[in-house]
């Protein structure tokens, strides 16, 4: 305690409060109260400025703190309101996508009378054939079954393998074991469409048994020819990328793209019945003479 008052702090501290008392008691006594209020209005102008000061300063940071509620609950609406035309945009996307397959359904069934679709969505994929095997949302109860063709407006997907009550497996194109008896759209030329193991990654596939004089050239269109029970005549299979010689068939090969893009396909119509028109004996003499 000793050493509190002989601080040099406290000594100064305790003059000051001495000299406040008695110089106002002092002027005072003398007459010169005036001169005491003066005096007195001078110390504490500066300490009523400052707790103004802080006033408006925390009157300011409330307003602060409103306009920032404010600006959050606009924020809100605003994010609400983009949410709403996001999931309007997304609606209208998927519109668009379902009245566009509808017009390409449409135009499918207008130039094939006789056909009988059953549309289906792809649900899966075997893993390791992305673009060879695909599962469908369509099975037994639709009345689908093995072999039928798996098409689009495009062009031939492939065809069903496998049925289930509610499902159902499509080889592309590009499997395997899938083969397709198909002619030259431009020139008749015959040949047999096939998958291979080392082009189905490619998203390519063959032709083979074309002869050696088959005018087949880059850019020509293949079609089915109605031949093999599964497929009707008339349907767009591939384009030809390249053609070379066969040295076992001493034939021609041909190298083609499926016209269908299998890589973002989610959409499939699967023919549950056609009329086959298959052509005859004569008429395939009549397409390779040509």
């Amino acid at each position: 305690m000793a050493r509190f008052f002989k601080n040099r702090f406290f000594v100064i501290l305790t003059c000051v409060a001495i000299v406040l008392t008695v110089v106002p008691s002092v002027l005072s006594l003398t007459g010169n109260s005036g001169l005491v209020r003066n005096a007195a209005n001078a110390i504490v102008s500066p300490v009523r400025h400052f707790f103004v000061w802080v006033g408006e300063g925390l009157g300011g940071f409330g307003e602060y703190f409103t306009e920032f509620d404010r600006v959050r609950d606009e924020n809100a609406e605003l994010r609400s309101q983009l949410n709403a035309l996001k999931d309007r945009l997304y609606e209208a996307d998927v519109k668009n996508e379902e009245n566009g397959w509808l017009r390409t359904f449409l135009g499918l069934k207008r130039e094939n009378e006789d056909f009988v679709f059953c549309d289906a969505l792809i649900i899966g994929r075997e893993s390791g054939n992305y673009m060879t095997v695909f599962t469908l949302d369509r099975g037994s109860s639709s009345g689908v079954e093995v072999n039928m063709p798996v098409v689009t407006g495009d062009g031939v997907v492939g065809y069903i393998t496998e049925v289930g009550i509610n499902w159902s497996k499509a080889a592309t194109l590009l499997e395997y074991t899938s083969s397709v008896g198909v002619f030259c759209e431009r020139s008749g030329a015959l040949g047999l469409c096939e998958g291979t193991y080392e082009l189905r990654t490619q998203s390519k596939c063959i032709i083979n048994y074309l002869d050696s004089d088959a005018d087949v050239r880059p850019g020509d269109r293949f079609v089915t020819s109605g031949l093999g029970g599964i497929y009707p005549r008339g349907l767009y299979v591939g384009e030809v990328i390249s053609v070379y010689p066969d040295n076992y068939s001493r034939g021609l090969v041909a190298e083609i793209s499926p016209m269908v893009d299998l890589s973002s396909l989610s959409r499939v119509m699967i023919i549950t019945s056609y009329e086959e028109d298959a052509p005859s004996a004569d008429e395939e003499g009549e397409v390779e003479a040509e």
